[in-house]
């Protein structure tokens, strides 16, 4: 095979990008054959932007039915990415999600089990394991430069206008997304954490629905994390702060990794706390530290990136860069978030899958929330995450 068919089920802001992509050659050996949409306007672009031979369909089950695909990209509304995909599976087609893998972690778990039944390559969107700074954090970390870690702190602000939120009526409530800021901008920056620092045992948060926008999600959370080695963590996220900030510190036993501005400070211990801690005798003192600027080299592909590993894995058997069952990890930790705020208490993972679907539930029948001003149509995605 040299060639693989793809299908997309959703062409709106992401979809479209990824349509783009593959009908413009920048995916090595995707041919895109078919596209889904429920709305009849993004179908109308697709025949006037694709090619004519594309084949559009309106429903999920006409396209699985008919279309003639391989594989298949799901950028719907994140409810459905599970069940799409299972469908996929099913199908015996090759699917890639966009981020989150879902809403919540019982359905992931049950498409994850999908995955693992099929012999087909399963990817996520996780286009931001394609960056350099944070491959190059990764090998810092994994390579013991670092030491044990012992705190990590990630401030994370993503600033949107009412109107973005306006944009879409399944945007910003329960029912249509399941979340805010956890769910639709943190998904990226809660998988690096985990993907570098791995996962946390215990979880504490504090999340604000609405305090900046008319919506009924959370739009500012202060979270607090135990790690199994007694390492702690805090993250610290907001759609309602300009400017934004985006400053993430990890410190180990060696030493202390700041990243911002794109760019890795490395704050290096040259002996490392424990055994200066244990060994100096002169009581005021601190070990000698020498900054150092960790030099990122590398492109950062981004969509493309993750869109074209997948291709290499399905033609060549190459390793993913973002396996799909990893999905469920980062949104294990918004979950156990959200369920820490809803019942203003303490989290541990893992987290109770059946709690935290009941209190989402509740969330969604009590809901007395009305958008107004819904705006509909894609915006521009270039250049986001």
């Amino acid at each position: 095979m040299s060639e693989v068919k793809i299908g997309i089920i959703g062409i709106g802001n992401m979809g479209s990008s990824h349509a783009q992509n593959i009908f413009q050659g920048k995916v090595k050996g995707a041919k895109l054959t078919a596209v889904c949409d429920i709305d009849d306007q993004r179908l109308e672009w697709a025949k006037n932007t694709l090619e004519e031979e594309i084949d559009c369909y309106s429903t999920p089950a006409e396209f699985y039915a008919g279309a003639d695909i391989e594989a298949v990209i799901i950028a719907t509304p994140h409810y459905d990415h599970p069940s799409l995909a299972i469908e996929g599976f099913n199908k015996d087609l090759h699917v890639l999600i966009e981020k989150p893998a879902g809403v919540y972690t019982k359905a992931v778990r049950e498409m994850n089990q999908a995955a693992a039944k099929s012999d087909k390559v399963f990817a996520i969107m996780y286009n931001q394991r394609t960056r350099a700074i944070y491959q190059k954090l990764k090998d810092l970390i994994d390579s013991g430069e670092l030491g044990e870690i012992k705190r990590t702190n990630w401030i994370i602000d993503w600033y949107r206008s009412q109107s973005y939120y306006n944009n879409g009526g399944w945007r910003a409530t329960w029912e249509g997304e399941g979340g805010g800021v956890l769910l639709n901008q943190d998904p990226h920056q809660l998988d690096i954490w985990q993907w570098t620092c791995g996962m946390p045992v215990k979880v504490r948060a504090f999340a604000e629905n609405g305090k900046y926008h008319n919506i009924e999600v959370e739009d500012n959370v202060t979270a607090y994390v135990e790690y199994e080695n007694g390492a702690t963590g805090v993250f610290v996220t907001s759609t309602g702060i300009a400017p934004e900030t985006n400053r993430l510190e990890i410190t180990g036993n060696k030493g202390k990794l700041i990243l911002e501005d794109n760019k890795i400070t490395f704050r290096r211990l040259r002996t490392p706390e424990r055994e200066f801690n244990k060994n100096f005798e002169g009581g005021f003192g601190s070990p000698e530290c020498w900054e150092c600027k960790i030099p990122v080299e590398g492109g950062n592909p981004e969509h493309l990136g993750i869109l074209n590993n997948w291709l290499d894995a399905i033609l060549n058997g190459s390793e993913l860069i973002a396996p799909g069952a990893e999905g469920i990890k980062g949104l294990t930790i918004s979950n156990a978030m959200h369920l820490s705020a809803w019942t203003d208490d303490w989290v541990e993972l893992p987290l109770d899958e059946d709690l935290f679907k009941k209190k989402l539930d509740e969330k969604i029948e009590n809901s007395t929330f009305v958008k107004e001003n819904s705006e509909k149509g894609p915006m521009e995605v270039e250049g986001t995450f």
